[in-house]
Formats: C-alpha cells, sequence, structure tokens
C-alpha cells in the first residue's frame, strides 16, 4: 500500500508576472472581445471625464452669469451622454461576462483532460477536495480577475490618464499638488500588497482542506453514523471552519485598512486644491466653474486609484488560485509514453499493435513508492498466456503493486516487465489498457443507466454485445426482472443497486471488451454467498483463455486457479496449485484450515 503523504507546494513569491503571463494564454481566444472591451472602457472613461467639463460649463454660463440662454441644447448634450454611457456599460457586461464564462470554462476543460492523463500516483498521494478546489472556486475565481479585472483596470487607467490629462490642461499648478500623495499612495500598496497576498494564499489553501473535508463527510457519511461521529466530524469542522474564518478576517482587515487610505489620501489632495483653489478664487484668477470641476477631477482621480487597488487586491487573491491551478496544470505524470522509443518498436498511432497474447514476465523487478517504502526487490515470476494466477498474502505484502505493476498504473524502479515480449515501457500505454480487464473490491459505476455503465467498457458496442456479457457473468436474468431492465438508473456511485448487482455490472463491463488480461481484486469479499456463487460462476467464464491475477482473501474462491502465490514482504514464500499447498502444510495451508473451521462455525450456528 503506498503511503505516500500529499504535501501542497508553498508559494511565497510576490506577484508572479511568469504565471500570469501562461495564464494570459487562456484569455488569448478573446483576443476580439478584449480588444472591445479595452475600446469600450476607454470611451467609457472619456464620457465620465466630460461630465465635470460640463458642470464647469454650466456653472460659468448659466449659473454665475444668471442666464438661461442655450440651456435646452446643453440638457440634450447631457442626456446624450448619459444615454451612450449607458449602452456603453450595457456592452461592457455583455462582453466581460462571456470572456468570463469561455475562460473558466477552457480552464476547467484543460485541467479536466489533464487529469485523465495523470498517473494513478497521483490519485493515491492528492486529496479528493484539492483537486475539487481547484477546479471549482479557484477557476471560477481567476476568470473573474482575467475578466472583469481587466474591464475595471482599463477603465481605471484611461480615467487616471485622460483625468491627469484635463487637470493639467486647466490648471497645471493645481494638478501638481493633487499629484503629491502619489508616492506615499505607492509605499502604502506596497506593504499591504505583500500581506494581503500572503493572506490569500492561507485562505485558498485551507479551502482545500474544507473541500476534502466536505467530500470525506458525504462519502463516509454511514461510517459516520454507524459510529456516532457526528459530533467529532462536527468539531474537527469546526476547527478548519475557524482557521478559514480567521485568515480570512485577517485578510478583510488588511483590504479594509488599505482601501480607506487610498480614500484619505483622495480626500487630503481634494482639501489642497479646495484650498489653494478657493484662495485663487478669491483673488480672482479662477472661476467658479473651474474650482468646481477641479474638486470633482481630484475627488475622481484617487476614484480609479482606489478601484485599482481593489483590482490589485483581487489580484493578489486570484494569484493564490492561479498558483494552484498551474500546480496541478504542469503537475507531470509519472507514467508516459516514449515516442521515440514506440516508433522503433515499429508502433504508430494507428491503434493496430499486435495483439496481446498474455505472456508475461518479472524480470529482477524492484519498485518503491516515492517515501523511499520498498515493496519489490529483485522479483522474478513468469506466468504463460491463459494462466490464472492467485496472490494470498497478508495486507501490505506486495500483492496490489504486482498488480499495479502488471497493469502498468506504476512502472519498476528497477528490473523490467515484458509483455510477450516486450518490454512494456516501450510500448503505447494504450496497447496494454485497451487489453485489461480490472474489477475491484467495491466497483465504482457512474451516473446512469445499466446500458450506459456496460458501454464504458465499449462504447461502440451493440445491444446484442451487451446482452451477451450479461449473459456471460450471470446478470442479464437479473437486469431482466427489473422493471425498465437495462434502462435502469444506476444512481450515484450505483447506489441504487446492490453491491452484489454492481458487481456484476462491472464484470459486464470489464468483458465486453474482450481483454486478454484480468485483473480480480477481492471482487467476491463483499457479498452474500449466494451472489457469490454468481460471481464464481461469472469468474469461471470470463477467465478461460485469459491472462488473470486474483487477489483473495477469501480463499475459497482461488482453488481453481492454475498456480496460487503466497507473498510476503514482496516476495514468493509458496508457489503451486491449491492442492500442492494443501500437501505441504506450510503458511498457505494454515491460512486455508483456519478459514474453513471459521466458516463450518459460522454455519453450524446459522443452522442452529
Amino acid at each position: 500500500m503506498n503511503n505516500n503523504t500529499f504535501q501542497e507546494e508553498v508559494f511565497s513569491k510576490g506577484i508572479n508576472i511568469d504565471l500570469w503571463k501562461k495564464l494570459l494564454r487562456y484569455a488569448k481566444p478573446y483576443t476580439r472581445e478584449l480588444i472591445l472591451l479595452s475600446i469600450f472602457m476607454a470611451m467609457l472613461a472619456g464620457f465620465d471625464a466630460i461630465i465635470p467639463l460640463m458642470q464647469r460649463y454650466a456653472i460659468d454660463n448659466f449659473i454665475v452669469v444668471h442666464s438661461t440662454s442655450g440651456t435646452v441644447v446643453f440638457f440634450i448634450v447631457y442626456i446624450l451622454v448619459v444615454v451612450i454611457q449607458s449602452i456603453i456599460i450595457k456592452v461592457m457586461i455583455s462582453y466581460a461576462g462571456y470572456v468570463e464564462t469561455g475562460v473558466c470554462y477552457d480552464i476547467r476543460k484543460d485541467g479536466f483532460e489533464h487529469l485523465q492523463e495523470l498517473s494513478l500516483s497521483y490519485y493515491d498521494t492528492t486529496p479528493v477536495g484539492w483537486m475539487m478546489s481547484r477546479l471549482t472556486s479557484d477557476i471560477w475565481r481567476l476568470g473573474n480577475v482575467l475578466s472583469w479585472g481587466l474591464v475595471d483596470f482599463s477603465w481605471g487607467f484611461c480615467m487616471m490618464v485622460i483625468t491627469s490629462i484635463v487637470m493639467l490642461v486647466l490648471e497645471w499648478k493645481l494638478a501638481l499638488l493633487t499629484f503629491i500623495v502619489i508616492p506615499v499612495l505607492f509605499v502604502v500598496s506596497i506593504y499591504f500588497q505583500k500581506r494581503i497576498l500572503l493572506n490569500h494564499r492561507d485562505i485558498r489553501k485551507t479551502n482545500s482542506l474544507i473541500t476534502a473535508a466536505f467530500n470525506e463527510g458525504i462519502q463516509g457519511v454511514k461510517t459516520t453514523k454507524t459510529l456516532v461521529r457526528e459530533e467529532g466530524n462536527l468539531e474537527d469542522f469546526k476547527k478548519l471552519t475557524g482557521e478559514m474564518n480567521r485568515k480570512s478576517v485577517s485578510a478583510a482587515v488588511f483590504s479594509a485598512i488599505y482601501m480607506p487610505i487610498v480614500s484619505l489620501l483622495g480626500s487630503i489632495a481634494a482639501s489642497i486644491v479646495l484650498w489653494k483653489g478657493g484662495s485663487r478664487l478669491m483673488l480672482g484668477t479662477l472661476s467658479y466653474g473651474t474650482l468646481t470641476a477641479f474638486i470633482y477631477y481630484a475627488i475622481q482621480f484617487f476614484f480609479p486609484i482606489r478601484d485599482m487597488a481593489r483590482i490589485f487586491t483581487d489580484l493578489q487573491s486570484a494569484q493564490a488560485s492561479a498558483e494552484r491551478i498551474m500546480s496541478l496544470l504542469e503537475t507531470k505524470p509519472d507514467i508516459v509514453d516514449h515516442a521515440e522509443e514506440i516508433a522503433r518498436n515499429g508502433f504508430d498511432d494507428s491503434g493496430n499493435w499486435p495483439e496481446i497474447k498474455g505472456n508475461i514476465v518479472f524480470e529482477n523487478v524492484s519498485f518503491s513508492y516515492k517515501t523511499g517504502e520498498k515493496v519489490l526487490e529483485n522479483f522474478n515470476l513468469t506466468v504463460r498466456a491463459g494462466e490464472k494466477i492467485a496472490l494470498v498474502g497478508d495486507t501490505g505484502a506486495g500483492k496490489s503493486t504486482i498488480v499495479n505493476l502488471t497493469c502498468r498504473f506504476y512502472e519498476p524502479t528497477g528490473g523490467r516487465i515484458l509483455i510477450d515480449g516486450y518490454d512494456y515501457t516501450k510500448m503505447p500505454m494504450k496497447w496494454l489498457h485497451s487489453n485489461l480487464g480490472y474489477v475491484l473490491q467495491t466497483p465504482h459505476l457512474f451516473s446512469g443507466t445499466i446500458k450506459e455503465n456496460i458501454l464504458y467498457g465499449k462504447p461502440e458496442a451493440t445491444d446484442e454485445e451487451i446482452i451477451r456479457a450479461s449473459k456471460l457473468v450471470n446478470l442479464h436474468d437479473i437486469v431482466m426482472k427489473m422493471e425498465k431492465g437495462y434502462d435502469t438508473p444506476v444512481g450515484e456511485g450505483g447506489s441504487l443497486l446492490s453491491t452484489g448487482e454492481k458487481q456484476l455490472v462491472s464484470f459486464a463491463r470489464a468483458i465486453i471488451a474482450d481483454p486478454a488480461i484480468f485483473v480480480l481484486d477481492e471482487a467476491t469479499s463483499s457479498v452474500d454467498t449466494e451472489t457469490e456463487h454468481l460471481i464464481q460462476g461469472a469468474i469461471a467464464n470470463i477467465l478461460k483463455n485469459r491472462t488473470s491475477f486474483i487477489i483473495a482473501h477469501r480463499l475459497s474462491t482461488i482453488r481453481s486457479c492454475d498456480r496460487i502465490l503466497v507473498i510476503r514482504d514482496g516476495k514468493i514464500i509458496e508457489e503451486g496449485t491449491h492442492q500442492e499447498l494443501l500437501a505441504r502444510k506450510g503458511h498457505y495451508a494454515k491460512l486455508y484450515t483456519s478459514q474453513y473451521l471459521m466458516q463450518m462455525k459460522h454455519e453450524n450456528e446459522q443452522a442452529v
């Protein structure tokens, strides 16, 4: 068993430009929309800058001189400006929403596709909650920043540039007085962005743990209730959410301090303008309209800065998400095909590969997990095509490791494994996996019908092939007694079927592809006696002329195997048929006798 423990990568850098360059490729398909968005935001900023000038005109030409001449035209123009602003905002919201949903979809698609490519070892060591958090909340946050963040940034930047130009043209001295607070704002921003970024990284990490807790709580609800662990689980969950709350409050506090500081600096700048501008107004060197417009601009100048400060905060939060998304997308599979080696052996992408007969050879195979745990060392085994091999041993003996290596879910760290004389590391993985049938102790069924689940094994299969496979595993008669037959829903994870029914469906799903190699991993250990007889009959049918590995603790199920291997500490300590091993009176004989006596005792108790 792999005891590898998941350790999430720790990120400690500030804003990572290279990271955002990688992520911006997801925005590339929406370049047209983003360009239009930028244009619209520049137009919106321009119209926003016009409003104070129009107010200046109204004060100096209508209010100060007490005149109404030209007010109708002014009113019409003012209304026209407001209408155009409204249209721009509507179009902007539509485009930004389109970009956001598109970016989120593209990243999720790539993330899901990449998960399919990763090796089994990744799923053995990575919590489900971590993966779910990456593909849900993290991607949503990132998509939001890449769309709406760009919108707000474009508007803010254009607004600052246009406002600065207008202020310098109107009264450049007053404009310079307004700008003196910018260096202070710059220093404050540097300090707060570091603290906010660190807090958001902690938040995303804790969120992954909470998602994992949700997942485990839902999947393990039966165990929780039977062990009366509700209150204990609640306390554990409270600790996680409490930690999340503390870190979220910390981030909110820094943001709450930062934003008012920006507003305060804007108010200080406006106060300076009012002070100096008021003095000039009293001297008659500045008009009422100009002073009013300038105060508006001084305050307005810091609105975009405040918004950009918020965007910067969101960007830091999003970077915490982006770092984890990219760590997923950039995770390399432990097991990959080597195109050069494959081509050298005469294989191509056509799929017209040699038929697998099922001869399997372990040559001095050694294997260790990443933790350093050594499971196999110089392990040798030869399996003939069509041979039924049973693997027996204590938990952790290495049975599952042998099977996983055979299936190339892992690869040897030393030695090699040959399939029909080929070193399977130099062959396409699909060559082996397309000829592999695997049935687990607790098989997973996908939401849908019985028919749809069987078709997972061979999507192009006909109804006749489905029925043939079902009959072969003794499933057909059971299905036909159901009201909807093969169209019967199985529920999430197969919840609407019994354990035995799920097992038989998984058998049919595996056999319909006609695999050359079959693996049964404790396939009968969790079913009742009646179902076990059905499954045993199914096993006898489907294993004919197929190389097969059977892992079993219930030794009565493997008596007909061609060879039984007793595994201890990664080594074969006994080998032979059922009768041969009983005759030797070794470890296997003791195990079998013990199980037989326990079974007889159980049957006698039931008879009484």
